[in-house]
């Protein structure tokens, strides 16, 4: 079974923060799963940089609607002409979600992934909480890209 795993995180992306969507490409693509990504800059960028040249496959769901915008680093770009609501669809062509860092755009891929029931894994990324209904945070916590990775595949195929 082929697992597709979501990456999103921020764009621009900090040095550190595009090394460690880079590394987390590459071992997805170690791992023989399919990237999925919003197909731009920073995060998408290193992860599908990480992932490419590792022999992997990248997709990227990009919010223009031009594939010339997507990265360089795409197996396959597909244009969508909605702007931010491309994020919904990078969750739901995801078996599950890695969340690297992030910003609003990333918080917003959070939010369509829980409520669509599809696994979150984070790497210094939001932290959530419900306080009145006392629901923990519901990102699963992974300390480097290699656990992240490991949990993310271990769930999306159990």
């Amino acid at each position: 079974m082929v697992v597709y795993v979501g990456v999103c995180g921020p764009d621009p992306a900090p040095p550190d923060v595009a090394a460690v969507a880079e590394e987390v490409g590459r071992l997805l693509a170690h791992e023989g799963a399919v990237v999925v990504c919003g197909g731009l800059g920073g995060t998408m960028e290193a992860v599908a940089r990480g992932a490419s040249g590792a022999g992997g496959t990248v997709v990227g769901i990009l919010p223009g609607a031009s594939r010339g915008q997507g990265n360089d680093f795409l197996t396959v770009a597909i244009p969508t002409g909605m702007g931010e609501m491309r994020n919904a669809l990078v969750v739901r062509a995801s078996d599950v979600v890695i969340a690297v860092a992030g910003e609003f755009g990333t918080l917003s891929e959070i939010a369509f992934a829980l409520k669509t029931g599809t696994p979150v894994f984070g790497l210094r990324t939001w932290e959530l909480s419900k306080p009145e209904r006392e629901v923990a945070d519901p990102i699963v916590r992974a300390s480097d890209p290699h656990e992240a990775v490991r949990a993310a595949l271990q769930l999306a195929t159990s």
